[in-house]
């Protein structure tokens, strides 16, 4: 299926239809576009998997349509989560059909999006953000100039650290090898979209966020941004899909300690093989693996366990039930706070 979760289809999506597939979220992780990374983070997979499905069920009680079905225990049963009586790995959902674009010299092809209607996933990713981090891509588009103030709803030049009076709600490319910035003109260009889904996916986008925030604060967490993505069913009604609210799609922190796969991406921001990656996208933004000639080291062992503690006690918490033996979170933060 992908560098982090595997794909089980147990009745393939047509034209016409939507099928049924199942997710299986391993231990695996990824990092700036890379894949696979060469560790594994114990207990990511059931983690994930328990997260989602919590905020699948908390979005569809207010009122969101999403492609979740439900969770397969290990005797094969569809639960709910709270039927479930040990964490899974596997989440059964409504599966649309990827329709990827064709790449053309250096560039896309999205044709098949203005032959298609129905059951397809969206090619897009969307990014709500309310807080404005060292890292934030804003800050580097708006120097080079590929964005502007008003473009992102801003009158001022942001600063770093930035709490947002209004999230900003940006978007990107999802099937291309690298995820690129879109403006909304050309995002409704590509994925064929009119002006009432472009307006329907952002007041989603925006109602979903604010779900999230809530939830996560309830456990001392901020929401500082995070990624969705939506499809369309056999009727065109715009559902989400693919994994919400989970360290994963969102980066939250506590008291400025990063709580999301952000703690990998700050060690490998230090390491050679990063500036490598940089480089070599800076060259071809479609073929960059070609002159990528290092590998990424693991991580140090104590730091691995650590985000695996912080993925199982985020499930723990933000489901308020002990799936995973590990220390509360605000314990297990305070050691990856020494180490990093």
């Amino acid at each position: 299926m992908g560098s982090v979760k595997d794909l089980v289809i147990l009745e393939k999506a047509k034209k016409g239809k939507v099928g049924v597939g199942r997710f299986i979220f391993t231990d695996r992780y990824s990092v700036f576009d890379w894949g696979e990374m060469p560790d594994h983070i114990l207990g990511k997979g059931k983690s994930i998997c328990i997260s989602t499905a919590y905020f699948f069920e908390e979005m569809e009680k207010n009122g969101i349509k999403t492609h979740y079905i439900g969770l397969v225990d290990k005797k094969g049963n569809l639960k709910k989560l709270n039927e479930l009586e040990q964490p899974t790995d596997t989440l059964q959902f409504r599966m649309l059909r990827v329709l990827k674009p064709k790449i053309k010299g250096n560039s896309y092809d999205y044709s098949v999006y203005k032959k298609e209607r129905v059951n397809y996933l969206i090619p897009l990713e969307i990014i709500y953000r309310n807080y404005l981090s060292e890292n934030s891509s804003i800050f580097k588009r708006l120097k080079e100039g590929s964005i502007t103030l008003e473009d992102i709803g801003l009158k001022e030049y942001p600063t770093i650290g930035q709490i947002l009076e209004k999230p900003i709600i940006d978007i990107s490319t999802k099937l291309e090898t690298t995820d690129r910035y879109l403006k909304w003109d050309e995002a409704k260009e590509i994925a064929n979209l009119t002006d009432y889904e472009i307006e329907e996916i952002k007041l989603k986008t925006l109602k979903i966020n604010e779900i999230i925030t809530k939830e996560v604060e309830k456990v001392g967490l901020i929401n500082e941004d995070g990624k969705i993505e939506f499809g369309f069913d056999e009727d065109r009604n715009l559902i989400l899909v693919d994994a919400v609210g989970t360290l994963d799609e969102c980066r939250f922190t506590y008291n400025g300690i990063p709580v999301s796969k952000e703690i990998a991406r700050i060690y490998y921001r230090k390491t050679d093989w990063f500036k490598n990656l940089e480089e070599a996208k800076k060259k071809d933004k479609i073929k960059w693996r070609e002159y990528v000639n290092l590998y990424p080291p693991k991580l140090p062992e104590k730091l691995c366990v650590l985000i695996s503690s912080i993925y199982e006690s985020y499930a723990n918490e933000i489901t308020q039930r002990k799936w995973f033996d590990v220390p509360p979170l605000k314990e297990v933060l305070a050691e990856i706070k020494k180490f990093i």
